[in-house]
């Protein structure tokens, strides 16, 4: 299930991150990922200021993707050399809730979803195109459901939140 899309202004948000590469289908990455950047925020004292994320950099999937996979925090932090403090930026974003679960090809189709929606109603996204390769300045999905909490995929909630390249929304 998704909801209708939405285009919404955001205020910049602290995230911390590890950027990885990897390949279709990914999922088997991911959890050890947020294990260890949620262990690196025990470790220093900082605590989780929303759910975890996962920041797509690029979307090829044909190739291997480039993501960044860490929490949000409530302000700015200190990285390290693998731990990267991160900002994404204050503006208007596309936006949708899908709720199912994490794994198969939900989320796909709820991308997939709100991409139309945005080809439809002449939204642009905040990107660039680097040697061919299409690069998002924050293409982001917050999972606002631990699986641990709830076990029922079909009850999980992802929210997809994606920058476009105009002006504040209204």
């Amino acid at each position: 299930m998704i909801t209708e899309p939405k285009l919404e202004s955001r205020p910049a948000r602290h995230f911390i991150a590890i950027r990885t590469q990897v390949p279709i289908p990914f999922g088997k990455y991911i959890g050890p990922l947020y294990k260890e950047t949620s262990d690196w925020m025990a470790d220093r004292g900082i605590p989780h200021a929303g759910p975890p994320i996962i920041r797509y950099l690029t979307t090829d999937m044909s190739r291997k993707l480039d993501i960044e996979v860490g929490w949000l925090v409530a302000g700015p932090v200190s990285g390290d050399e693998r731990v990267s403090a991160r900002v994404l930026p204050a503006g208007r974003y596309a936006t949708m809730m899908y709720t199912g679960s994490y794994r198969g090809k939900g989320l796909y189709y709820a991308t997939a979803a709100l991409l139309e929606w945005a080809e439809k109603n002449g939204v642009r996204w905040a990107k660039s195109d680097r040697d061919g390769v299409e690069w998002w300045d924050a293409r982001v999905e917050l999972y606002h459901t631990d699986p641990e909490q709830e076990p029922d995929p079909k009850k999980w909630q992802t929210e997809l939140v994606f920058l476009t390249a105009d002006g504040p929304a209204t």
